[in-house]
């Protein structure tokens, strides 16, 4: 099994030093081959054909064509291909489309990217495929364009393009659950609150195993089964989440944000950060701060 990109790899992108901004790009993965990319990037997978298996940070699910794989900047994106996998990637900069700052009117974070506990795939029936692929190939002309507000029309399909799977992805998962009952055991929901209750003080699987009344390695076994992950991994990536937020949007120094998430020492968190991310929480928050001219900072903390 050949790599066509180092596992290592972190690309990252500078809008303001004519780095692209928005990317349209058709790709192919020979069969067995594996791809695996980390940038500073929204991403966007079509797979029009294949089939094969993905992991997204340390979560790994299976996928077959026709359908849509995310990842968000700075995640470690790996795919391992069973037969030729073809399709078009789009990414996207937060500096050109920021789906935390339209949150509300896009929908998509929290279900398509930056999703702790949901596998990051839409599945694309034919009627959806027709409804979504006009919409490719607009994008695809406006480049080729080169015309007046090529930007903003492209912003314009982007947000269009990510309601649409956003829509879908949640109607996939209330069919499913109207289908086969509850997508996740009951236990794991109450799993999911305590998590989101307790991941700032909480860190060991064996606590949560407790307070849900479970053995730690059954619980375990539950864990990889629905998350695609095990529960260590599934608390550090909430704790990441919270952490990223925080960096990107305040200026709190990292030694109060590292305690804030349960870590009394600073470098101990640092690693673990850049383990996840490839960099420093320090070199993150300046440098995408930078790129997107302090406007990721909340109101309270922009320079005046």
């Amino acid at each position: 099994m050949r790599t066509e990109i180092p596992p290592t790899s972190l690309t990252l992108s500078d809008p303001r030093l004519g780095d692209m901004a928005f990317q349209l790009q058709k790709f192919t993965v020979s069969a067995g081959h594996v791809f695996t990319e980390r940038s500073n990037y929204f991403s966007i997978r079509w797979i029009e054909a294949g089939l094969g298996s993905c992991e997204l940070d340390l979560a790994t699910f299976s996928f077959e064509a026709p359908a849509l794989l995310f990842s968000s900047p700075y995640q470690n994106f790996l795919l391992k291909s069973q037969t030729a996998v073809i399709g078009v990637c789009i990414r996207f900069h937060a500096e050109f489309l920021c789906i935390e700052t339209h949150h509300e009117a896009i929908g998509c974070n929290g279900v398509l990217f930056n999703n702790v506990y949901g596998v990051p795939m839409v599945r694309l029936p034919p009627e959806d495929e027709e409804c979504l692929r006009p919409i490719i190939e607009q994008m695809q002309a406006e480049l080729a364009s080169g015309a007046l507000a090529t930007s903003e029309i492209l912003v314009s399909y982007l947000k269009i393009f990510l309601i649409r799977a956003t829509r879908l992805k949640m109607a996939q998962d209330e069919d499913a659950t109207k289908a086969f009952g509850p997508r996740i055991p009951p236990i794991l929901d109450r799993l999911k609150k305590l998590v989101e209750e307790h991941y700032q003080s909480k860190h060991r699987p064996m606590d949560y195993a407790r307070m849900v009344g479970m053995n730690p390695q059954a619980l375990g076994r539950l864990t990889r089964t629905y998350f695609h992950k095990t529960l260590t991994d599934l608390i550090r990536d909430r704790i990441l989440k919270h952490a990223k937020w925080q960096l990107l949007h305040s200026l709190r120094p990292v030694k109060e944000i590292a305690y804030e998430v349960g870590f009394e020492d600073e470098f101990y968190f640092s690693r673990l950060f850049k383990r996840a991310t490839g960099c420093s929480p320090q070199f993150y928050r300046e440098y995408e701060t930078e790129i997107r001219g302090g406007k990721n900072l909340a109101p309270t903390y922009k320079a005046s």
